[in-house]
């Protein structure tokens, strides 16, 4: 894939217009288009790296920042206490849509295993 097709990079250049939430030199967080619970968040770096598979030796610490501006996200959304899931979908049959490696957060309401 062309990184210049790709919606999630478009969205984070703002190419195109994305419901974002917050954003900074390094991560942007979206609304999902097809939320499956009241809180659907999705935190991504802006930087094109189409999916977990890619990750690389010197990518930790992205990794890491992006499950803290989740944990932030989940505070600011009012799931933290109450709970929530954060999942990253890998591959086709994983269930990732776009190949751009995101972070997916979702709370509000009782989730299955």
């Amino acid at each position: 894939m062309n990184v210049d097709d790709c919606v999630f990079c478009n969205i984070a250049n703002h190419s195109i217009s994305g419901d974002i939430v917050t954003e900074n030199d390094e991560l942007i967080v979206l609304k999902d288009i097809l939320p499956k619970a009241p809180v659907h968040l999705l935190v991504l770096p802006k930087d094109h790296i189409p999916s977990v598979n890619d990750i690389k030796p010197g990518h930790e610490a992205l990794m890491g920042r992006m499950i803290l501006l989740a944990q932030q996200m989940a505070k600011q959304h009012g799931v933290a206490d109450s709970g929530y899931k954060l999942i990253f979908n890998v591959g086709k049959e994983g269930g990732q849509m776009v190949k751009h490696m995101h972070l997916h957060l979702l709370g509000g309401k009782q989730l299955a295993e």
